[in-house]
């Protein structure tokens, strides 16, 4: 993917597995699960590119956020967290990919977003001028014509942009 500086990943059924059915924020759970692939990914991606994760999670701000990525073992691969409850603004609003972009000094046309909901992380980021990625790790049916891409594993982001 050419001219991708920063890359921006969606937290919840991306990285790790939300579980709707439990209540509070993620680090409270009894178990939390990291997608597979996801650490050696991030490590790989890291190493080229700068790597936020951002959330629209309502009952989690950035440092409980922060807390569940850090039991996953993953959250030192990220320079930079965001929440929808931190920057005042949610997903799909492109203001909400648009300040994360000028709070991590990154144009928006050198940024990709990553996520799982088509609606909420591809159209909005899309609308502000970023390039997107669906990972469609449940194998949705279309048509998802705002993503640039759509994966099913995240090991596939390493084909696209390494």
């Amino acid at each position: 993917m050419e001219g991708i500086e920063h890359i921006v990943f969606d937290w919840g059924d991306t990285l790790m597995r939300d579980f709707p059915e439990k209540p509070g924020p993620m680090y409270s759970w009894d178990r939390i699960e990291v997608f597979p692939d996801a650490a050696d990914v991030l490590k790989k991606l890291g190493e080229k590119y700068t790597l936020s994760v951002a959330t629209n999670a309502g009952v989690s701000d950035t440092a409980a956020m922060r807390k569940a990525l850090e039991m996953g073992n993953i959250d030192q691969y990220f320079k930079n967290h965001y929440s929808s409850k931190d920057l005042g603004v949610c997903k799909p609003d492109p203001q909400f990919f648009l300040r994360i972009c000028m709070e991590a000094d990154f144009c928006i046309d050198k940024s990709v977003m990553i996520g799982n909901d088509y609606n909420k992380d591809i159209v909005g980021a899309k609308t502000a001028g970023m390039k997107t990625i669906l990972f469609n790790h449940a194998g949705a049916q279309g048509p998802f014509e705002l993503a640039d891409f759509q994966i099913r594993e995240l090991k596939e982001l390493l084909e696209i942009l390494l």
